[in-house]
């Protein structure tokens, strides 16, 4: 059976690791290599599981193509702590129809993150 996991590409790898650590409680599950200088660190969120890749010449601050949806316990409260670990959040909360509470905001590199708070 075919799996998908997403990478983020970044110039500051150490950066976006505490970003997601702090905000999200993500765990690492793996790194490359173990010593030295790291070009690869996987991540665990609750059952989801995705990478950060170095990449020296992403410039950081231009959204691509991705969109991470992450499940949290309190959008308000999670919308918080993007700030203070260094992300932006694009708004306030908002009551979805489909019963969701969604914060949109961006990580440090300029990645677009939902927060979903089932309602």
């Amino acid at each position: 059976m075919p799996t998908i996991q997403p990478m983020l590409m970044t110039a500051d790898v150490a950066r976006l690791t505490a970003f997601y650590t702090q905000v999200f409680g993500a765990t690492e599950t793996s790194r490359e290599p173990a010593e030295g200088d790291v070009f690869y660190v996987g991540l665990k969120i609750g059952d989801s599981e995705f990478g950060i890749v170095s990449e020296p010449q992403m410039p950081a601050g231009e959204p691509g193509r991705v969109l991470l949806a992450i499940e949290v316990a309190d959008a308000d409260v999670t919308a918080v702590k993007v700030e203070a670990a260094g992300g932006k959040v694009l708004g306030p909360a908002n009551d979805m129809p489909w019963g969701q509470r969604v914060a949109h905001a961006q990580d440090p590199d300029g990645t677009t993150l939902n927060l979903t708070q089932n309602l």
